[in-house]
């Protein structure tokens, strides 16, 4: 009798540490990049997202792969909010669409193994992905604004000396 009751705690334990799985999942997205390289010294990729699935799991446990980079992925203070956050240098920083694949715990699982063992990660498939839109970091103007100034004068310069040479001549 008691061993029976220990294995029906050891059961009922093991069941509640099982991962919630997210079953027909449906993603509102937002998302912000670095649009200004001048001030800032890195570009920053913020995406949050608004999470319900089919099947009513919630506080999941995520995982982000953006470009072979895996990332964790941090619950919001709201149920259904989660967040993913990387930066790069600006150089870096292509402009075009980034693809961030969102994983549970269990598919997360399988892409680690997969890039341990037959490095063949397209295999294993992502709970949900988000598209990014970078449209690219500003870098000031070409020419800087003293310098267009400058040669604004030196032209005003040279046509009223030329001017007043006319004249006196």
């Amino acid at each position: 009798m008691r061993l029976h009751l220990i294995l029906c705690l050891l059961l009922l334990a093991a069941s509640s540490c099982r991962a919630e799985t997210c079953e027909e999942p449906t993603v509102v997205p937002n998302y912000y990049t670095t649009l200004d390289a001048v001030i800032n010294t890195e570009t920053v990729f913020i995406v949050e997202i608004l999470l319900s699935c089919k099947n009513g799991a919630q506080n999941m446990v995520l995982y982000a792969d953006v470009g072979g980079k895996q990332l964790p992925v941090t619950k919001g203070q709201d149920v259904g909010r989660y967040q993913v956050s990387w930066s790069t240098e600006h150089k870096n920083a292509r402009s075009g669409t980034y693809v961030v694949k969102f994983y549970d715990e269990e598919a997360f699982g399988a892409l680690r193994k997969a890039q341990r063992s037959t490095g063949d990660i397209e295999s294993v498939k992502a709970l949900f992905t988000v598209n990014v839109e970078h449209r690219g970091a500003w870098n000031g103007p070409w020419v800087a604004t003293e310098v267009l100034a400058a040669g604004v004068g030196i032209l005003i310069f040279y046509f009223a000396n030329h001017m007043k040479t006319l004249i006196q001549s």
